[in-house]
């Protein structure tokens, strides 16, 4: 693999840590102003899914360019692109499962305060 794209899935690996740690911090607000920072927090991790999705797009018309050029070049090349789609494969399940997570504590944590108030439950739809 390229010293590139080891150094790409190196910084990108660092990335979605804080990128995790701060989804997290974003959606665990208090009630005033939770709506506003749960759908902002998730507003950004389908931007964030969208970019990786549209970068692996480009990476796989440069695979299969390479694989139709059927140059050892190129072909060695589609390893370091393959790996890096792992890596963002990787990436989006983690985001989705962030989302997930947050989705699930978010909700829980609006029926423990609704049980505090007084067990009201109010209906949204």
């Amino acid at each position: 693999m390229s010293s590139a794209a080891e150094s790409s899935m190196d910084h990108g690996a660092r990335r979605k840590n804080a990128a995790g740690d701060d989804r997290r911090r974003k959606c665990s607000g208090g009630r005033d102003g939770g709506d506003a920072a749960a759908w902002n927090a998730f507003s950004e991790s389908f931007s964030e899914v969208q970019a990786v999705i549209d970068r692996n797009r480009v990476l796989i018309q440069q695979a299969n360019e390479n694989h139709q050029s059927r140059m050892p070049d190129n072909m060695v090349k589609n390893v370091a692109i393959i790996n890096e789609l792992n890596g963002n494969i990787s990436k989006v399940a983690s985001i989705y499962s962030d989302l997930s997570n947050n989705f699930a504590g978010d909700v829980r944590h609006r029926r423990q305060a609704n049980t505090k108030d007084g067990g009201e439950r109010r209906n949204d739809s």
